[in-house]
């Protein structure tokens, strides 16, 4: 299994961009180093993030990285251009040398739909009609493409084409059966972000997503799927919960204001951080546990965990992923490999 980190380069009110920035490169460079095998940037175009194009972090990332690989999360494509989007990713390919991954989803703030012009009303019918001109682009050099909310494109070249051919386009599902069907139905490699409740009700989600790509014509057994929790690894559960669990409960009870959610307390987060729950705090013996119960549940091909929320420590960052990629990942592989063994003995 692929084993990686997610950020959206939460900017804490003490700490400067200039400074964040700095940390999401040290975040990413030791990331390489503990041997992980993903670094997703996430894109938003409020305050409290500091990403806004995930593209040109990435690209600074790529010049510090060799191996690990380097993708969105996600990239917004309802309120992009799929021509840009594209371009972008194909430079960072070239930079990287084939290292890029493009994470479309439909995002899950929507201040950049009315900052680049675009209409709410049109939230479905946006996503689906760029995703469908960015994997034609993906396919071709040359795209002939017309739609109801993009000018069409007659024979238009798009450049420069990237190294990895094709260029990997993933599908980011937070929880809308729709969207799992699009991607299954598209034969396209689905990331399942789970930020709350329990894993298991996610379930059928990936089930269905399974069930579109085999209706379709794909073998599901070809297809990735990458599940996406918050994670935060600590020596032993106490330091991590004094660590992490209150900029986790401020960042969510700030966005839960925003949406008309309940508060959440102490409570609610240690119902979380539960053998069940969806996130993915404690011990690096804890938190190989769920990933490996999700595993279970998911049978997926990747986790990438996200640490790096609210106001969590750059130090107790760092820390965190030092463990997660030297005392958790070793655990997760070797069962990983141990079950897939014992499946195909079984098989044979």
């Amino acid at each position: 299994m692929e084993l990686g980190l997610a950020t959206f380069a939460d900017l804490a009110s003490e700490v400067t961009p200039q400074q964040r920035m700095r940390d999401l490169l040290e975040e990413a460079r030791l990331a390489e180093a503990v041997g992980l095998d993903v670094f997703a940037i996430g894109e938003h175009h409020r305050p409290d993030f500091l990403i806004s194009s995930p593209a040109v972090a990435l690209a600074a990332v790529a010049a510090c990285t060799e191996r690990i690989r380097l993708s969105s999360a996600v990239t917004v494509l309802s309120s992009d251009d799929p021509v840009r989007v594209f371009e972008q990713f194909a430079e960072l390919d070239l930079i990287s040398g084939g290292r890029a991954e493009i994470l479309a989803g439909r995002g899950s703030f929507t201040e950049s739909f009315s900052l680049f012009g675009y209409d709410l009303d049109d939230y479905d019918e946006l996503f689906a009609s760029k995703l469908e001109l960015l994997l034609a682009i993906r396919d071709a050099e040359r795209v002939t493409w017309s739609g109801r909310l993009r000018p069409p494109l007659i024979d238009a070249g798009v450049y420069p084409r990237p190294v990895q051919d094709p260029l990997p386009i993933w599908i980011g599902v937070g929880g809308t059966p729709e969207s799992a069907f699009r991607a299954g139905h598209l034969g396209l490699p689905l990331t399942l972000a789970i930020i709350g409740g329990q894993p298991e009700r996610f379930a059928p989600l990936v089930a269905l997503y399974r069930r579109a790509a085999q209706r379709a014509g794909h073998d599901p057994a070809t297809l990735p799927v990458a599940i996406n929790t918050h994670a935060f690894v600590a020596p032993t559960a106490r330091e991590a919960d004094a660590a992490f669990a209150s900029p986790y409960l401020a960042m969510m009870n700030r966005i839960g204001r925003e949406r008309g959610w309940p508060p959440s307390g102490r409570a609610e987060y240690e119902a979380l951080r539960s053998p069940r729950g969806a996130v993915a705090a404690g011990s690096p013996e804890q938190v190989a546990e769920k990933i490996l119960f999700e595993h279970e549940l998911f049978a997926n091909t990747r986790y990438v965990g996200q640490m790096s929320v609210g106001a969590v420590a750059h130090a107790d960052v760092l820390r965190s992923i030092e463990l997660f990629g030297t005392e958790v990942a070793p655990v997760v592989r070797a069962e990983v490999a141990r079950r897939a063994a014992s499946s195909a003995a079984v098989s044979a």
